[in-house]
């Protein structure tokens, strides 16, 4: 998605437009089964960061479909970048040991 000529962002603009992509792309893909769409109203920014002319957002949404999206604006070329991702599981590594500074060869 390009920025309308003349439109400067700033941070308002990029979550009104986050929120409206996330809500675009979920309700085209979501489940037509499941018989609902979303609003911006449950979309939430779970992270966020400008640093100069860029921006980047992580976001939700209260679907309990487990996707989550990353949106980036791209200030020199004035488009937002949306990637959707998909939690498939949360895996606990138990062999994991750390280690002391003191162990005398400790890497990991």
């Amino acid at each position: 998605m390009e920025l309308k000529a003349g439109l400067k962002m700033n941070n308002d603009i990029f979550e009104a437009k986050c929120k409206k992509l996330v809500v675009e792309y979920s309700n085209k893909h979501i489940d037509k089964t499941d018989n609902t769409c979303i609003t911006p109203k449950d979309v939430y920014i779970v992270w966020q960061c400008k640093t100069l002319q860029n921006s980047k957002a992580l976001l939700s949404t209260t679907l309990s479909d487990g996707m989550y999206y990353e949106l980036t604006y791209n200030g020199d070329k004035k488009q937002i970048y949306l990637d959707a991702y998909k939690k498939w599981e949360k895996h606990l590594n138990t062999t994991f040991k750390e280690k002391s500074c003191h162990d005398k060869y400790s890497r990991f």
